[in-house]
């Protein structure tokens, strides 16, 4: 897919079991769903939304159909809608959405599956449910809203004191981008008891899906940060900092020196990253595209299968 995704369609019906035809804008409402729509109310299906590529698809088997015809109300572009996971938040237009169901099941089969012998909405439709209102209209721009809440959590002994700018967990939010929201930021000494108290507290807070500590990985004598970490993680994840040490080998064969490790609590992953700006930035671009999946997994929005 190119080009940013948007909606191209809006849809309403006055009844259910109808098509539904395109209007020039709809007011999504809180506990509704959109005004007007014969599906509107207060259950986890309040919108539907359907991509024209997958209309498409519809096309090519020589169905005279086009937007609205899946009694879907929103026709998108260029979103894969099917590989977003429950819990995913949208802001298209002024209204945010979550995503509530992926797909679903026919148990009556209707008049398109009839006539080609197939249906596409209950593989590649979604529902959502209205979080904020605001009014939708064709063209408005479709925007993934970051779900995954992150602490940064900086270990130094001059940071803590005020003596040193804390630039590596500047680089972390500015490396994690659109796909987070750091909730949680701190800088404190390189105190065992602290570290563990600090990161045990975050954990089990509930409100980091994530925790990136930056410092204290390596042979000095007040690099603590692993020792507390291990003493808080109730599960180890190898596989992370194996993929940075193996990263930064390609560089400089001192990357086998660090002693940064990750594990999960509760449903938090706790990942170790080295105190330099520049090594942050170079061992979270290494784990930053597993992240949404491994927070996911941990939520219970996404299996544990393999991509092949």
């Amino acid at each position: 897919m190119s080009g940013l995704p948007r909606v191209i369609s809006v849809n309403i019906s006055e009844k259910v079991g109808e098509q539904k035809f395109p209007v020039q804008e709809a007011e999504a409402q809180v506990d509704l769903g959109l005004v007007g729509d014969a599906h509107a109310r207060n259950w986890h299906r309040q919108i539907s939304l359907l991509a024209i590529e997958s209309i498409k698809k519809m096309q090519e088997k020589g169905l005279d159909v086009g937007p609205g015809a899946f009694a879907e109300n929103l026709t998108t572009e260029n979103l894969d809608l099917a590989s977003l996971p429950v819990g995913t938040r949208l802001r298209i237009g002024g209204s945010e959405l979550e995503v509530t169901q992926i797909g679903k099941t026919c148990h009556v089969k209707c008049a398109i599956y009839h006539k080609v012998g197939d249906c596409v909405f209950p593989r590649e439709g979604i529902f959502v449910k209205v979080i904020t209102p605001g009014k939708i209209k064709p063209g408005d721009l479709i925007e993934i809203i970051p779900t995954i809440r992150v602490g940064v959590l900086t270990l130094s002994d001059k940071g803590s004191r005020g003596e040193r700018e804390d630039l590596s967990g500047r680089v972390i939010q500015d490396t994690l981008g659109k796909l987070a929201e750091v909730v949680k930021y701190e800088v404190i000494a390189d105190d065992l008891e602290t570290i563990v108290q600090t990161l045990s507290d975050w954990a089990d807070s509930g409100q980091c899906d994530l925790i990136l500590t930056t410092g204290g990985t390596g042979f000095g004598p007040r690099d603590n940060t692993p020792e507390a970490t291990e003493k808080v993680i109730e599960r180890r994840v190898p596989g992370l900092p194996e993929a940075m040490r193996a990263k930064g080998m390609e560089k400089t064969d001192r990357a086998m020196l660090s002693r940064a490790t990750a594990g999960i609590r509760g449903r938090t992953l706790i990942v170790n990253l080295p105190g330099s700006p520049k090594g942050v930035k170079e061992n979270l671009e290494v784990i930053l595209p597993v992240l949404p999946h491994a927070i996911g997994i941990l939520r219970g929005t996404e299996g544990e299968c393999a991509r092949h």
